[in-house]
């Protein structure tokens, strides 16, 4: 497992919840009803950045902290 840095654009997430559904151990929503990680290394990589491809609106951005490689979104080029 990499360590991974996940963060949520709280201005774009419209509170699917797709993501807690995927990775209860890593997401939960916030008193707004935003999205909100409470443990970065909660669920295996690949379960974490499946719940980031999930969400309706793209504000999960998963990137391996040890590289600096974006996995989720997919970097732009």
């Amino acid at each position: 497992m990499a360590k991974l840095a996940i963060t949520i654009n709280k201005a774009k997430c419209v509170g699917s919840e797709d993501c807690v559904e995927v990775a209860p151990a890593v997401f939960q929503m916030d008193e707004n009803g935003k999205s909100d990680v409470i443990n970065a290394a909660g669920a295996p990589d690949a379960t974490i950045v499946g719940a980031a491809r999930r969400c309706p609106v793209k504000a999960i951005t998963v990137v391996d902290s040890e590289t600096g490689t974006q996995l989720f979104p997919p970097p732009k080029n």
